[in-house]
């Protein structure tokens, strides 16, 4: 149901900016970023970033930095709330001007989805997603793909709703085995590719119920859900259905 992860190109502008979230100041701006993307069980305090066009060497400590993603034309595409900072070590600039390696001690947020890392960077290619795209990436990338998707969704100022005008939305059940591949799907199905309609139940019950976009879809069709069953919890299936049963949402499964 998913392939091997693709292929990445090298990012050559600085994909990731921390700012003071007050004065908007920016702290560094860098390529690469080593020790953010991490697992929940490991603890990091350092974090590394990596070919610095941008660094502010007077402020060493900053008490509520935030983590933008930006794509090639400076936009920001995906946004962390980290907290205090604090300047570390930083290397030697090289011949092209960008500094190698600038070190921050991180007190405060982290993403926890290793994976994201490689995902924010085709999110800020500046090519245009394509449907389906997230069942290129190995299963294991499903949900920091959700992750992205939810966080890039916010950060561009879109609320959780829906913004399609189709009446009727069709799930491809051969392709869902996990609950993140369903709102990864469902997402995509609602408001296109890369698109957003809820990352849990609460959040799905948020979207449907919004007086905001187009209102929810008349019809939801879930096509070989019986694929998707062999794989999903019955109690996450029944709750769903029930979800779209309470907003009036006609809900078939074939």
């Amino acid at each position: 149901m998913a392939g091997e992860v693709p292929v990445t190109a090298e990012v050559d502008f600085p994909l990731y900016v921390v700012s003071d979230e007050e004065s908007g100041d920016v702290l560094v701006a860098a390529e690469g970023v080593e020790g953010f993307f991490v697992a929940p069980e490991e603890e990091l305090s350092e974090v590394a970033f990596l070919r610095a066009h941008e660094v502010e060497k007077g402020r060493r400590r900053v008490e509520e930095a935030v983590l933008g993603v930006m794509n090639r034309r400076r936009e920001k595409v995906g946004e962390y709330f980290i907290g205090r900072v604090v300047l570390g070590d930083t290397g030697l600039a090289a011949p092209d001007g960008n500094i190698s390696r600038v070190e921050y001690r991180f007190f405060g947020n982290r993403c926890e989805y290793p994976e994201a890392e490689r995902i924010w960077r085709r999110w800020a290619s500046g090519i245009a997603l394509e449907k389906g795209e997230w069942l290129r990436w190995p299963m294991s990338y499903q949900s920091a793909w959700l992750h992205v998707v939810q966080n890039s969704w916010f950060t561009s100022n879109r609320r959780a709703a829906r913004y399609g005008v189709d009446d009727v939305i069709y799930l491809d059940g051969a392709h869902i085995s996990t609950k993140s591949g369903f709102f990864c799907a469902l997402g995509e199905a609602v408001n296109g590719a890369g698109g957003y309609f809820g990352s849990n139940l609460d959040a799905l019950t948020d979207c449907i119920s919004s007086n905001c976009g187009e209102g929810p879809p008349v019809k939801i069709v879930w096509r070989d859900f019986q694929v998707s069953q062999a794989f999903l919890d019955g109690a996450f299936l029944d709750s769903v259905a029930e979800v779209m049963r309470e907003f009036r949402v006609d809900f078939d499964t074939c």
